[in-house]
């Protein structure tokens, strides 16, 4: 019998192999209870009374607003068709429609508690997961909620739904029922640690009105959940209301006291951000989690503002800061030489953006986990790293690899010389050459390429950066969209460079298969816009997803982070040191914030 190393690929036999040098001996089979972490063990006892950054005494009523750019055009999250509203299943926002089996704590970096499940349990080596459903769990109708409700919606979205889905429920080889409240999901060799977390992610539908047959079209029809609010008013493209279901069956439980409070959440939409901004100012929504630095400085002071009934919060978080930045599509030829890619982040000048367009106040952005334990910056590789990354050589610059790399840093003019020479010594070792102003190939065919926009403040940050593309003969187009055709260029990689942000966890996982493995970057509807396709880049996935401790897991993400800033896929933007956040005074917050940040599912109404 062959041993299965002889099947694996010889690089993650190796990878296996260094991860194994750091991962801590096996723990003891867990029985079955009231949550499960990444690492370690949940922080509270199975007798909480309540998350500690929620107020169990929080007044319930009154409504929230929230505004954003855009439209939509579904209000089905799930599949790839459309583009549904935000605030139905949001992880800032809330699952207000739809509960899932487990609730996430947004004070520990990935742990969850039972919510639809009472109770769930993991062998040592997490080949399954078991959950016991809650006999009083109900649909928002008042139907009970059960076992074959959910392998129903299983089944539905391995098949319909979106790819994080259906790569999420690939690895499992079954779905067995136990006793009258029970499943069990057992996992094939494709699985890793993580998963029984991700299946406790999973929402349920009714399994007798749910239209299987059309589900993966996109539909103004609502679709039955179990969460705490259901739909109540639809305008198609601006504006969705949600009501607090009196009845929901899970208000009493710890995991969501001091949740939910509002009587209705408003879902508007404004045409851009000139519209969505002067709405806010009125009072027509409530929040605005703030992302540009010069209106955060100047922007606020208009009358309500001035009179304090518009508040202004920073919030320290405990999350990585994420990479924003130009992406770059490998899949187009112009991107596909690296040398190319890095010059041109050279020939994007954020100092003198920084200054001119933002003030000043935001920071650069150098990596994918910036401000972290995770982050490779300032770091150089330890023996852990160097282990996982043994297998391939020459993937990581030597910068990176020593801890010195820091993104280009311009002298500010808009024309720094310097910078310019080195862009065009990358663009020439990649076969560019001037040639009456353009730079050309040796085919003769001119350096063009389309930026895609779906919103003005993303047309002007574009074009601060055309100006300097000229400079060396690139001519860069400007394309500004409406959302809906943006959203369905974006999830078919049809653009050749776009602005997006990619947010970052203290527990990154299976989602980044979904931005930068091999397959996602051939599966149309994933984030993984660069097209990053790269085996090294899928082993360290594989070891951080396979990491029994903390130590291990932050090695693998580092690795992993280190591949990812060598890869130049993209021209870095911008970081806000805190959470900005301007509400309206009638919305009150609790005094503690989670780890993560602000939390507004237990925000609620105090009034004007």
């Amino acid at each position: 019998m062959l041993n299965p190393a002889h099947r694996m690929p010889s690089w993650k036999v190796l990878a296996c192999a260094a991860l194994a040098v750091v991962l801590a001996p096996l723990a003891a089979r867990a029985e079955p209870a009231h949550g499960i972490a990444m690492h370690g063990d949940p922080a509270l006892p199975a007798d909480f009374a309540a998350l500690p950054y929620a107020n169990p005494d929080a007044p319930k009523g009154g409504r929230i607003a929230y505004g954003f750019t855009g439209t939509f055009d579904s209000l089905n999250p799930f599949i790839v068709q459309g583009n549904a509203p935000r605030g139905l299943l949001d992880n800032l926002l809330g699952n207000n429609v739809w509960d899932t089996l487990l609730a996430r704590s947004a004070d520990e970096p990935f742990t969850l508690y039972g919510l639809i499940a009472e109770t769930v349990e993991v062998p040592d080596d997490r080949s399954w997961v078991e959950f016991q459903l809650r006999p009083e769990a109900k649909f928002s109708d008042g139907t009970p909620l059960t076992v074959d409700d959910l392998i129903f919606t299983v089944d539905l979205l391995k098949a319909k739904g979106r790819p994080v889905y259906r790569n999420r429920f690939k690895n499992v080889t079954s779905i067995d029922k136990v006793g009258d409240r029970g499943v069990r999901f057992t996992f094939g060799s494709g699985a890793d640690r993580e998963l029984p977390l991700l299946i406790g992610l999973t929402p349920v539908f009714p399994k007798d009105r749910t239209d299987a047959a059309s589900f993966d079209k996109s539909t103004l029809a609502p679709l039955i959940g179990s969460g705490p609010y259901m739909f109540d008013k639809v305008e198609p493209g601006t504006r969705v209301t949600l009501k607090r279901n009196p009845d929901y069956w899970a208000k009493d439980l710890p995991i969501k006291r001091g949740f939910d409070n509002f009587d209705e959440i408003s879902l508007e939409y404004f045409r851009d951000g000139n519209a969505y901004f002067e709405a806010f100012k009125t009072g027509a929504f409530d929040v605005i989690f703030e992302s540009d630095p010069q209106r955060w400085t100047d922007g606020y002071g208009f009358p309500a503002a001035k009179t304090g009934k518009v508040v202004l919060d920073e919030v320290e978080s405990g999350s990585p800061k994420g990479m924003s930045g130009f992406v770059l599509n490998t899949r187009r030829e112009i991107f596909r030489d690296p040398r190319v890619r890095e010059a041109m982040n050279l020939l994007f000048d954020a100092e003198w953006v920084n200054r001119n367009l933002y003030g000043g106040i935001y920071q650069r952005t150098a990596s994918y986990f910036q401000g972290s334990a995770l982050s490779a910056i300032g770091k150089p590789m330890d023996d852990a790293e160097k282990a996982l990354l043994a297998p391939f050589p020459d993937t990581v610059l030597p910068a990176v690899a020593d801890g010195t790399y820091a993104p280009p840093k311009s002298d500010g003019s808009g024309r720094d010389r310097k910078q310019l020479k080195a862009a065009l010594t990358l663009l020439g070792e990649a076969g560019w050459k001037l040639d009456g102003g353009a730079l050309k190939n040796a085919a003769g065919q001119p350096f063009t390429f389309e930026f895609l926009a779906k919103t003005k403040e993303e047309e002007r940050l574009a074009l601060a950066w055309q100006p300097t593309l000229k400079t060396v003969g690139i001519a860069m187009s400007i394309r500004l969209v409406d959302s809906t055709q943006y959203f369905d260029r974006q999830k078919k990689f049809d653009f050749d460079a776009l602005q997006m942000l990619w947010t970052a966890s203290l527990s990154p996982g299976n989602e980044q298969n979904n931005r930068w493995s091999s397959q996602s970057a051939e599966t149309e509807g994933t984030f993984n816009y660069a097209g990053a396709s790269s085996t090294a880049i899928d082993a360290m996935i594989d070891a951080l997803l396979s990491a029994r401790e903390r130590p291990a897991f932050e090695a693998a993400v580092r690795a992993l982070d280190r591949l990812l800033i060598s890869g130049r896929y993209v021209v870095p933007l911008f970081h806000t040191p805190k959470d900005w956040i301007a509400r309206w005074k009638r919305i009150a917050v609790p005094e503690k914030s989670a780890l993560t940040g602000a939390q507004p599912t237990t925000w609620w109404y105090q009034g004007e």
